[in-house]
């Protein structure tokens, strides 16, 4: 009943909500990635290696390019019916696409119906997503103290990086103790079928949280859908520059460039292809590190400020750090990665906060969710598409560096004439 009594619940269980479905959804996200060319070889047909990395890679945006369909249906279930129904149902629908994922018959099984499976269990996540992420953010930052925002908001984000060490580190695990044709055969679907643990730990963790007081009062509103979007450009606008350079830097560097040279070693029949997962697993520990301190310091300086310095650090970093991870040895490619581990990691810890913040109470997880979905299809998932078809088609391994340098700059025209969004109230 949206009369009900608020129950105050301490930051360690906030934090905690939004932080165990993210670390499920990102699993189950990150392993699609580091198991791409091995997907590959089961759902499509086996005409040439690069088509089919390029489909899988596909199939890896779609699941971007679904979001905003669940941002829109999942976002009302959080502004009309609660935050935490929200949070409950989105887990649920995750956690089984990514179980049947795990199961779906071959392509040499069942022919042309084992990829349009494949798309639709992305499809489902995708749509899943959409609510999830950005519904445990509104959760979080809602529930929080106004001192405490980025930091408590921060929990959801490094759900996300541990989604990807847990992820990277079973890819890793599974690649090292076990023969390439086993992992090509039957090894990538141990983690998707395994993920049911996070999901049920989830759904009973989230059934027990309570409702914020911002969720009861925005049931209240009946604002239309349409009318609430037009009415939000402006923040829709500047989520874009918040979070569209980041996160394209972020998934070409934790996601792109680890398969990307796992799949040359093992093409060239080198040893050492888990090596790259392996170091990308101990390196994502860092970014976990570096969120919640970035979340941290925007609340003592300030969001925008910390953001567009941090925009620009990436920006001037990535070039040499992409170079680095694409081309030579190991040792490369961890400096590469390191390069972009800190201001990455702080960026995405803050951005949650931050972009509650600039949307008004009445239907706030709608189009919140709509607008950071939308900017991760075109920024986030297709990042890895993009940068593989720029690669191929210009022959110039640092192609993908000059992408991310003009979200970057998008970024900065946007937030530059932005206010400072830390004391904002969030019940208007």
């Amino acid at each position: 009943m949206s009369g009900s009594p608020v129950h105050k619940q301490s930051a360690l269980r906030t934090a905690l909500a939004g932080l165990i479905g993210n670390v499920l959804e990102w699993f189950d996200f990150a392993v699609y990635g580091y198991f791409a060319s091995n997907i590959g070889h089961q759902f499509f047909p086996k005409s040439d290696p690069a088509v089919q990395i390029l489909l899988t890679y596909a199939g890896f945006a779609l699941g971007f390019l679904a979001r905003p369909i669940g941002s829109i249906v999942l976002g009302r279930v959080g502004d009309r019916i609660g935050r935490r129904a929200l949070l409950t149902l989105s887990i649920s629908l995750m956690g089984g696409a990514t179980l049947v994922l795990g199961l779906l018959p071959t392509y040499a099984q069942v022919g042309l119906l084992a990829p349009f499976l494949l798309m639709l269990m992305r499809v489902i996540q995708g749509f899943s997503l959409g609510g999830e992420f950005t519904g445990s953010m509104v959760y979080t930052t809602e529930g929080s103290s106004p001192l405490m925002r980025g930091l408590v908001s921060s929990s959801t984000a490094a759900g996300t990086t541990m989604g990807f060490i847990l992820g990277s580190g079973t890819a890793w695990l599974i690649n090292r103790s076990m023969a390439p044709a086993d992992v090509d055969a039957w090894g990538w679907r141990i983690p998707f079928v395994g993920s049911i643990v996070f999901m049920l730990l989830g759904y009973f963790l989230r059934r027990g949280i309570h409702e914020t007081e911002e969720g009861l009062k925005a049931k209240q509103d009946r604002t239309p859908i349409f009318t609430s979007l037009v009415s939000d450009w402006r923040p829709i606008i500047q989520t874009f520059g918040i979070v569209a350079m980041t996160n394209c830097a972020y998934y070409l560097t934790f996601t792109f460039a680890v398969e990307r040279r796992k799949a040359e070693a093992l093409a060239a029949g080198t040893l050492g292809a888990g090596d790259f997962l392996l170091v990308n697993t101990l390196v994502l520990f860092i970014v976990l590190f570096a969120k919640p301190l970035g979340g941290w310091l925007s609340d003592l300086t300030g969001r925008r400020r910390l953001m567009m310095t941090l925009t620009v650090v990436s920006m001037a970093l990535f070039y040499p750090a992409h170079g680095l991870m694409l081309e030579g040895s190991l040792t490369r490619f961890v400096w590469g990665q390191l390069m972009m581990a800190i201001p990455l990691g702080m960026a995405l810890g803050l951005q949650g906060a931050m972009v509650v913040e600039i949307f008004p109470l009445r239907t706030r997880v709608t189009s919140m969710s709509m607008a950071y979905s939308l900017t991760l299809a075109i920024a986030g998932g297709t990042a890895p598409l993009v940068a593989g078809w720029l690669i191929d088609t210009l022959k110039q391994p640092l192609a993908p560096a000059y992408y991310v340098i003009l979200y970057g700059l998008i970024g900065l025209a946007i937030m530059w004439p932005m206010a400072e969004t830390n004391s904002r109230r969030l019940d208007v």
